[in-house]
């Protein structure tokens, strides 16, 4: 400090350099703009040897200072502002230094600490762990893995029919070519087409959610500007991008329910429940642990600015809380999520493994068993409610109680549009093949009713959101919470079903275009994964930034871009891999297809299977498996490999 000093009195460049550095008292503290970050890179390159000690160095911190409520106003917030220090001092003796100034400049003492070590950082980084090396290393060996298939597969390999299965697994350009076919429409009549375009506008809807999550947490130097968008209808697309999360959820109940049952039907009710949860555990798991090792120890490596400690969630939790999320029990067992958007994982999980009691029901009492899927539908619905009365849970932006947990991330909370999905699953299974003709009227009504439901699930809180408007009474609240649950899923029965039987009209020719398939099967990666683009997105910036609803586009644009990329790299040399390598190894939980004699009787009763012979009956159940898999968010290995 004495060296630091004198020589700015001197003028000497490097002194001037760490004073220079520093923020100021903001401009628009009316507008909440409480942070000046200074110069990071300024602070951090400093690296002055002195001849008669030791080198001193910058060391950047935030020094947290409650000057608002020092002068008595009424906002409680602190101004973080960026400072400058020689290395070798301590967030005490920073504290000592800044206590003087702020006495001089504002008359006021205060004994509060104003830094914290945690948010300070220098030019020098910590060593890599064990855990960061072992996360390296594991992506280098699937890496090396392959690019050495891929080599292999390009120079050596003349006919792909000789190409051994086990090298192929590991090839980019055999994994590309499977990611990257695309299926004409109406090709297979097992596959529901408009179910890759819900899926991916979904996994859109996602993304663009959690942009606006980070965006309005970002250092913005407008942040009172969130009450007034807030209040805007745009806005409520985004704060209910929660149901986008329920399309999952109906998209997974329905998809499992109908080909379980098409299996069970050929097998004779034979349902191999162990190998259909592991076969489940082994597709979902190792991508999820490989991105818990890189959230937990590569995002700290790509990342160096004044907020690189500051992300949207901690991911230093992941060290006490890791096994909870690979046994898919995290909503539950942990206030500490370790990736929090892992919740839906372990909600569609738990509900997996609970559905071989679903599916035995349906298939030995069908209808009745329906019925009682239904009446359990609304049993858990008057128990959502009743709870939200008694209890006063709200998660309205306005009466938010932080009850998010309780009433978001419970799987008897949030298990409605996954059943309601279960049940139209077996409506469509007991209905297969057969063509619903409805008149113009009922159409009509049918698409009204769905939209109908849409946006009142969208937009009927909007008289409520401005701030200082009338209060969400918590009946309404209640109500509002509980029936969008299941209306949301049931309008999606209806867009599904108008979709399959030809009255899907532009709708359908957007959901079913077959560009949507590529994403498709790359939803499952680009979820786990586009938290991981954000939160390094969120954490690299050096300046403030401006919130807008464009700002906000731009940078959902660039932030899914990335995700795409890294949902690719993870898919092709990860997630297809080692789902390949389980279809290799495990035993065919597919049925066997019929004997020949079985498929002539059926070709000569079944005209819409006549139209459609040119698929074998083996090759069918393989694609219905891979999409119905691609669906489900579960990755899907290679085509052929499966064939």
């Amino acid at each position: 400090m004495s060296r630091w000093m004198n020589d700015l009195k001197s003028g000497r460049l490097w002194s001037m350099k760490m004073i220079d550095s520093w923020g100021s008292i903001p401009s628009g503290i009316l507008y909440l703009n409480l942070l000046d970050m200074g110069n990071y890179g300024e602070c951090i390159k400093i690296n002055k040897a002195v001849s008669d000690g030791p080198t001193i160095k910058g060391k950047y911190c935030l020094a947290e200072i409650p000057i608002l409520k020092m002068i008595g106003a009424p906002i409680n917030r602190k101004l973080r502002i960026g400072i400058c220090f020689p290395f070798s001092c301590s967030a005490a003796h920073m504290d000592v230094f800044l206590g003087k100034v702020i006495q001089q400049v504002i008359g006021s003492t205060s004994s509060l600490s104003l830094v914290n070590e945690n948010s300070c950082r220098t030019n020098e980084r910590k060593p890599l762990d064990g855990i960061a090396i072992l996360t390296i290393v594991l992506l280098s060996i699937f890496a090396a893995l392959a690019l050495l298939a891929t080599l292999y597969d390009y120079f050596l390999v003349t006919d792909q029919a000789k190409f051994p299965a086990f090298i192929k697994v590991f090839s980019i350009r055999a994994t590309s070519r499977s990611l990257f076919r695309i299926t004409p429409p109406k090709s297979n009549t097992n596959v529901i087409e408009c179910l890759h375009g819900m899926r991916c506008l979904s996994l859109i809807w996602v993304v663009f959610g959690h942009e606006y999550m980070f965006g309005l947490a970002g250092p913005n130097i407008n942040k009172i500007n969130f009450i007034h968008w807030s209040e805007s209808p745009f806005a409520q697309t985004i704060i209910h991008a929660v149901f986008s999360v329920d399309t999952f959820f109906f998209l997974s109940g329905m998809l499992v329910v109908m080909v379980a049952l098409r299996a069970m039907e050929r097998s004779k009710g034979n349902l191999n429940v162990p190998l259909m949860y592991l076969h489940r555990y082994l597709r979902l798991t190792p991508l999820l642990a490989m991105a818990i090792l890189a959230y937990m120890k590569l995002i700290p490596l790509l990342v160096d600015g004044p907020l690189a400690n500051a992300g949207f969630d901690n991911y230093e939790i992941c060290e006490r809380s890791w096994f909870w999320t690979l046994l898919y029990v995290q909503n539950y067992a942990t206030k500490q999520i370790c990736l929090p958007h892992s919740w839906y994982l372990s909600v569609d999980m738990q509900m997996y493994l609970l559905s071989p009691i679903l599916l035995v029901a349906l298939y030995k009492w069908g209808k009745k068993a329906a019925i009682g899927a239904v009446v359990l539908i609304v049993l858990l619905t008057v128990y959502l409610f009743t709870n939200m009365m008694v209890q006063k849970h709200s998660v309205f932006i306005k009466n938010n109680d932080g009850s998010q947990r309780l009433l978001y991330f419970y799987t008897h909370m949030h298990a409605t549009p996954w059943l309601v999905g279960a049940v139209f699953g077996y409506f469509l299974h007991a209905n297969r093949g057969k063509y619903f003709k409805l008149n113009r009227l009922t159409v009509w009504s049918g698409w009204i009713i769905a939209l109908a439901i849409f946006f009142a699930c969208e937009f009927s809180l909007l008289p409520y959101v401005e701030w200082t408007g009338r209060d969400l009474s918590t009946l309404s609240d209640s109500l509002y919470y509980s029936l969008t649950r299941i209306g949301w899923p049931i309008a999606l029965c209806w867009v599904t079903f108008a979709c399959m039987q030809g009255y899907g009209g532009m709708a359908n020719s957007l959901l079913s275009s077959p560009l949507w398939q590529p994403l498709s099967k790359l939803s499952y990666s680009a979820y786990v994964w586009h938290i991981f683009i954000q939160e390094i997105n969120g954490r690299r910036y050096q300046t403030n930034t401006f919130f807008s609803n464009y700002e906000m586009m731009l940078k959902f644009w660039e932030d899914f871009g990335f995700t795409l990329l890294t949902a690719y790299l993870m898919y092709t040399i990860i997630e297809a891999p080692l789902g390949g390598l389980e279809g290799l190894l495990l035993p065919n939980r597919r049925p066997s297809p019929k004997p020949a004699i079985e498929t002539e009787s059926q070709l000569k009763k079944d005209p819409e299977f006549v139209k459609n012979n040119q698929l074998s009956e083996k090759a069918n159940l393989s694609q219905l498996a891979n999409d119905v898999e691609a669906a489900q968010d579960v990755p899907s290995s290679a085509p052929a490999v499966n064939t």
